[in-house]
C-alpha cells in the first residue's frame, strides 16, 4: 500500500470516512474484478482520488454504488463500494503505477529483487499488469501510453541527472503522468470545462508524489547508496520544502475552477485534494505532530513518525487504509456463534487488524474494540477545524484564530 494522502481518522467525519472506504474497496475490487485477486496489491491510497473526482463532478446515481460481500478488511461484513469507470480508470492508472514502482525497484536491487531470478519474475509481473491496464484503460476511454511513457523518460531522466539539474525535470514525467489521469475524470464526468483545472491540479499532484517519496527515502537511500533525485541534484530540503508548498498553494487555486456536482464527494475531494495534501508535506518532512485527545480522555502524544507502506493485507489504523472505520455500523443486534466468531477473530489477527485497526469489531458481538496498537501517529497540529465536514456553515465553527485556507467553495 502506497500513496502521500493518508488522513487520520480522527480529521474525517463519519460520512466522509464512509465515502472514503468506498472508494477505497471500490478500488481495490475494481482491480481483482478487471485483473484478478493479485492485482490488489497494486491498491494504494493516492489512487482513490481518481475515483472521487469522477464521482464528484458527475454527481450521485444509483450506479455508482453497489454493496460488497464480507471481507476480512470489514471485519467479515458487508459494505457499500464505489463502481463504475472512475473505480475502472483508478484501478488502470494505480496498476501501471504500481508496474513502474515494480521495475524502479527491480532496476535498484531493492531487497530479494536483487536477486536475478526473483527480478526476471518481478519484470514478468510488470509487464502483465502494463499489457492489462492497457486493456482495461482502453475500455474507459483512456490511453494508457501517457503512462508508460512517461515511465520510460524517467529512467533516462534519472540517468542524466548531475548535480545542479532542477528537481522539476525530474518530476517532469510524474507531472504529465498524473496530469493524463486526472484530467481524464473529467471526461468520464461529462464536464469538459473540468479538464484544464484538473490536469494542472494533477501535474502538481505528481510533482508533490514523486518530491515527497523522495524526502521520505532519503535516509534509506542515502545508507544504501541507492538513487535519490534530492542527492542527485545536490539540492536541500529547503529547496525541496518550498516547491512541495507552492505545489500545494497550485492545487488550492486550481481546485477553485472546478465544479463538482456531488456534495458528499465533492467535500471529500476538497478536503482530500486542499487539506490533506499539506499535512502530507509536513508529515514528511517531520513538522508535523499529533494533538487530538483519545476517545478515552487521554492527553495527546506528539509522533513524528508516519506509518509505513503496507500491503492491503496488513492494514495501517484509521481510514488511510483498509483497516480503517468500517462504513456501516455494526448489527449489534446479531451475535455470531462460537465458532463463526472463531473464524474471524482468526482473519483479523491474521491480517493485523487486532494490532493496527482502531477501532475492530469484536467477532462475536461487533462491538467496536480498540487495537492494541491505537495511538494515533498521522496526525497534525493544525487547529483540525475541518470546516469543509460542515459546509452547512463553512468556517463557522473553525477554532479562533485558524487559517486552513478553505475557501469555503466546498
Amino acid at each position: 500500500m502506497f500513496g502521500i494522502i493518508r488522513p487520520c481518522r480522527h480529521r474525517l467525519s463519519q460520512n466522509l470516512r464512509t465515502e472514503w472506504m468506498a472508494h477505497l474497496c471500490g478500488l481495490c475490487l475494481a482491480l481483482r474484478g478487471d485483473h484478478g485477486q493479485f492485482a490488489r496489491l497494486a491498491t494504494n491510497y493516492d489512487g482513490l482520488v481518481i475515483s472521487v473526482l469522477v464521482e464528484a463532478q458527475a454527481g450521485r446515481s444509483d450506479g455508482w454504488r453497489r454493496t460488497a460481500g464480507p471481507c476480512p478488511l470489514r471485519g467479515m461484513r458487508t459494505a457499500s463500494v464505489a463502481r463504475g469507470e472512475g473505480a475502472r480508470l483508478a484501478a488502470t492508472v494505480s496498476l501501471v503505477l504500481a508496474s513502474a514502482k515494480v521495475r524502479d525497484h527491480v532496476a535498484d536491487g531493492d531487497g530479494a529483487l536483487a536477486r536475478r531470478p526473483v527480478a526476471a519474475a518481478a519484470r514478468r509481473v510488470a509487464g502483465r499488469w502494463d499489457r492489462a491496464g492497457a486493456r482495461s484503460g482502453a475500455e474507459v476511454g483512456f490511453d494508457t501510453a501517457v503512462l508508460l511513457d512517461a515511465v520510460g523518460r524517467q529512467q533516462e531522466i534519472e540517468e542524466l541527472a548531475v548535480a545542479g539539474t532542477s528537481l522539476l525535470t525530474i518530476t517532469e514525467p510524474t507531472e504529465t503522468a498524473t496530469a493524463a489521469a486526472f484530467g481524464h475524470t473529467a471526461v468520464l464526468a461529462g464536464k469538459p470545462g473540468n479538464r484544464a483545472p484538473l490536469e494542472e491540479v494533477g501535474r502538481l499532484f505528481g510533482r508533490l508524489a514523486h518530491l515527497l517519496d523522495a524526502v521520505e527515502d532519503l535516509g534509506e537511500d542515502a545508507a544504501t547508496g541507492a538513487w535519490n533525485p534530492i542527492t542527485a541534484t545536490g539540492a536541500d530540503l529547503a529547496e525541496a520544502r518550498r516547491l512541495c508548498d507552492d505545489a500545494v498553494r497550485g492545487v488550492r487555486l486550481a481546485l477553485q475552477d472546478v465544479a463538482f456536482a456531488s456534495k458528499r464527494s465533492g467535500k471529500l475531494a476538497h478536503v482530500l485534494l486542499a487539506h490533506e495534501l499539506p499535512r502530507a508535506v509536513d508529515r514528511a518532512f517531520g513538522t508535523t505532530a499529533c494533538t487530538h485527545t483519545g476517545p478515552t480522555g487521554d492527553a495527546p502524544e506528539s509522533s513524528q513518525g508516519a506509518p509505513p507502506p503496507q500491503s492491503p493485507w496488513i492494514t495501517p489504523p484509521g481510514p488511510g487504509g483498509p483497516g480503517g472505520t468500517p462504513p456501516e455500523p455494526p448489527d449489534r443486534g446479531r451475535r455470531r456463534g462460537l465458532m463463526a466468531g472463531c473464524a474471524v477473530w482468526t482473519g483479523l489477527f491474521c491480517t493485523c487488524q487486532v494490532c493496527c485497526r482502531d477501532p475492530y469489531h469484536d467477532p462475536w458481538s461487533g462491538e467496536p474494540r480498540e487495537g492494541w496498537c491505537h495511538k494515533c501517529d498521522d496526525c497534525s497540529d493544525c487547529c483540525d477545524c475541518d470546516c469543509c465536514s460542515n459546509c452547512g456553515d463553512c468556517c463557522g465553527n473553525c477554532c479562533d484564530g485558524c487559517d486552513c485556507g478553505c475557501d469555503c467553495g466546498c
